[in-house]
C-alpha cells in the first residue's frame, strides 16, 4: 500500500486558505479591517520568505476564533468555502488526487493552517485524513492556543511520524506534493518528492536535486 501526501495552500488550492480566511473576515466586518488585513499580509509575506514565527503567527491568526461560538463560526465557514475556498479548486488539483485514490493508494492532506479552516476543505476534496496544527478547545470554546505541535517545517515531519505510528499498516512507498519551501524538510524524508507551483527557492531546490515540477 502506497500514501499520497497533499500540501494544501498553492498546491491542491489555487490560493492560500489561511490568508483568504482573513480576507473574509475583514470583508464580513467580523475584524477590524485596516489593522487586520495588514497584519495579514505581513504574516504571509514573512511565510513566503521563510522567516515566519509559526508560534507568533498563530497567536494572530486564532484569536478571532475565541470570541464566537462553533454554530457562528461554521455558518460563517460555510459561506468562507463558497466565496472562497470553492473558486481555489481546479480540475487539475482534482485529477490529481483521483489519479492516486483510483491507485488505492492511502490519502493524506498535511497542512501548517488550523483545523477549523482546512478540515471542511480536506471534505470537499473527499479525503479522510488531514494533519493540520490544532487550535485547542476549551469548555466548547477555542482558548487562541495551540493544542499539541505546529504543523509546520519540522512540525510536519513530527505530526507525520506520528501519524504513521499510529495505524497498524505500513506504506510502500510515499509521495509528497507541495509547493513551499517550507517543506524541504519532509520533502527529503519521502520516497517521491513532486513540487507543485514552487516558490522560487523551492524550484531552485528541486532542479537541483532533479525532482519532478508540476503546475497545477
Amino acid at each position: 500500500m502506497n500514501l499520497a501526501i497533499f500540501d494544501l495552500d498553492h498546491t491542491l488550492l489555487n490560493g492560500d486558505s489561511d490568508y483568504a480566511w482573513g480576507q473574509f473576515l475583514v470583508e464580513q466586518n467580523i475584524v477590524d479591517g485596516q489593522e487586520y488585513e495588514t497584519i495579514n499580509r505581513n504574516y504571509y509575506e514573512q511565510y513566503r520568505q521563510g522567516t515566519l514565527d509559526i508560534l507568533e503567527f498563530l497567536a494572530f491568526a486564532l484569536q478571532p476564533l475565541t470570541q464566537h461560538d462553533f454554530d457562528t463560526l461554521n455558518n460563517w465557514h460555510r459561506q468562507f468555502m463558497q466565496q472562497k475556498i470553492e473558486p481555489m479548486i481546479s480540475q487539475a488539483a482534482q485529477a490529481l488526487v483521483n489519479k492516486h485514490r483510483q491507485q488505492s493508494d492511502t490519502l493524506l492532506i498535511i497542512t501548517a493552517t488550523n483545523s477549523f479552516v482546512t478540515a471542511p476543505i480536506a471534505r470537499a476534496f473527499d479525503i479522510d485524513n488531514i494533519i493540520a496544527t490544532e487550535p485547542e478547545i476549551k469548555d466548547g470554546r477555542y482558548t487562541g492556543r495551540v493544542s499539541g505541535t505546529p504543523c509546520f517545517r519540522e512540525g510536519k515531519v513530527q505530526r507525520l511520524q506520528a501519524w504513521l505510528s499510529s495505524r497498524d499498516e505500513a506504506f510502500d512507498q510515499i509521495w509528497f506534493y507541495t509547493d513551499s519551501h517550507n517543506d524541504l524538510p519532509l520533502l527529503e524524508l519521502v520516497d517521491h518528492p513532486v513540487v507543485v507551483n514552487p516558490d522560487d527557492i523551492l524550484r531552485q531546490h528541486a532542479q537541483e536535486q532533479r525532482w519532478p515540477i508540476m503546475t497545477l
